[in-house]
């Protein structure tokens, strides 16, 4: 079992940045993929980005390619997602997750936190 905690999560104004921590215990996260997907209200939970276990690839939802990056520290146990130039529409609850598979960590993850919420105002 891997459990994972997300924390950073906040108030922004439009065009800031934040920056998303995921500890994870319980099993070393070297073993797997990891992400984010997020869910606004009343929409649909929606895949965020991805990190290989070793660090080496990276893969986005399209649209935010190039104001989000993900990150990992294996040594630490941790996970980040820093999120640039935010926008009232990425407003939304962020989930850290675990995936013993990085090609299909988009639609299927073997683990999940509970998520931290980021609100970005207008």
């Amino acid at each position: 079992q891997v459990q994972l905690v997300e924390s950073g999560g906040g108030l922004v104004q439009a065009g800031g940045s934040l920056r998303l921590s995921c500890a994870a215990s319980g099993r070393t996260i070297s073993d797997y993929a990891m992400g984010w997907f997020r869910q606004a209200t009343g929409k649909e939970r929606e895949f965020v980005a991805a990190i290989e276990s070793d660090g080496r690839r990276t893969y986005y939802r399209d649209y935010l390619k190039g104001r989000f990056t993900v990150s990992r520290d294996n040594a630490k146990n941790m996970v980040y997602l820093f999120m640039n130039s935010l926008e009232p529409e990425d407003t939304a609850v962020y989930y850290c997750v675990a995936a013993k598979a990085y090609e299909t960590l988009s639609y299927y993850a073997d683990y999940w936190g509970q998520g931290t919420q980021v609100t970005v105002s207008a």
